[in-house]
């Protein structure tokens, strides 16, 4: 669940919905791309001040929930996301990279939109819960480390 995040002059409870499709619409998400890149944002939070909430995987695009702070830009999010974890797609699952064969894993485009705290979070969850490939859901970082304040 999303956090109050505390700083010397705010408080604030930023949270994005991002959809990254695989490049040309592949379908190269199996279970071990999945937790890959669950392991991968795992990373990614300890680095930067993102919060992963929820991360839901189809055959063809990915799910994110993510909290972060104002001065973490959307498209900065974006990038640090789509980089990462292709980065470590393509280094610890070669064969996926044989499928793509432009070398990149994400398309260009993705959907990102902000989400109300006190409404459409819940709905979004449950919609990320419910993507494609998971046999039996698990909560994905419940007690996942908080942002440094």
């Amino acid at each position: 669940m999303s956090i109050y995040i505390h700083k010397r002059h705010n408080v604030t409870v930023l949270i994005y919905h991002l959809v990254c499709p695989t490049k040309y619409r592949k379908i190269v998400v199996t279970e071990p791309v999945d937790n890959l890149i669950k392991e991968t944002c795992i990373e990614i939070s300890k680095r930067f001040q993102m919060h992963f909430l929820e991360i839901g995987t189809d055959n063809d695009h990915v799910h994110f929930l993510i909290q972060s702070v104002p001065m973490m830009l959307p498209t900065k999010i974006v990038r640090v996301v789509k980089s990462i974890t292709a980065r470590e797609i393509f280094a610890r699952i070669p064969e996926v990279k044989k499928q793509l064969w432009g070398g990149e894993f994400w398309s260009d485009g993705y959907y990102m939109s902000t989400v109300s705290k006190n409404g459409t979070e819940t709905a979004i969850q449950q919609y990320v819960k419910n993507q494609g490939i998971q046999q039996e859901y698990k909560a994905f970082h419940k007690d996942q480390l908080k942002l440094p304040l």
